[in-house]
């Protein structure tokens, strides 16, 4: 009887590494097309929570250096090119691109798989612990917490499309 094994390559490149400043490369890509597309929603930014999620692919896929760099360029470069996401809420989401980028390499490297339930406690990780960071910075609990008021459903896309695009690219 044969047993087939599926490997899964989870990835922790350091910054020496070219590696890492090319995924890093392509995943701000996507992080600076994406809000593009969803900002033409109404409050679509606020909704979907875009900026967020290729921080986390990269994160879980190729390591916290490569997260890292990805979830900080990201917002300053999208803030440089198209003014979004506004100057006073830069401090707040390079708090939580940061947080997330660790959680997500953090829970990689902990369960050594493509886990729902690792994508799921980097998402919390980083929205509970960026909303009380969030919540000294701005001092408005309403603004803090809005994450969680108004954007579930890029919660949910973080949890269920950073899944199946990990799953889709797992083997790479």
């Amino acid at each position: 009887m044969t047993t087939a094994t599926s490997t899964v390559k989870l990835y922790s490149f350091g910054l020496s590494n070219v590696k890492t400043y090319i995924f890093a490369v392509i995943f701000i890509i996507g992080n600076l097309l994406l809000p593009q597309l969803i900002h033409g929603i109404p409050q679509g930014g606020l909704i979907f929570l875009p900026i967020y999620f290729f921080t986390l692919i990269a994160a879980y896929k190729y390591g916290v250096y490569a997260g890292l760099l990805t979830g900080m360029l990201s917002p300053v470069i999208n803030h440089i090119l198209f003014g979004m996401p506004p100057v006073h809420v830069l401090p707040a989401i390079l708090v939580k691109s940061v947080i997330l980028a660790i959680a997500a390499a953090f829970a990689a490297k902990y369960f050594r798989k493509i886990s729902i339930v690792g994508i799921l406690l980097a998402i919390l990780t980083y929205q509970i612990i960026g909303t009380g960071i969030e919540w000294l910075l701005v001092k408005d609990f309403a603004t803090a917490v809005q994450d969680f008021r108004l954007g579930i459903p890029g919660l949910l896309i973080q949890l269920l499309g950073g899944f199946l695009v990990l799953k889709a690219i797992e083997k790479v």
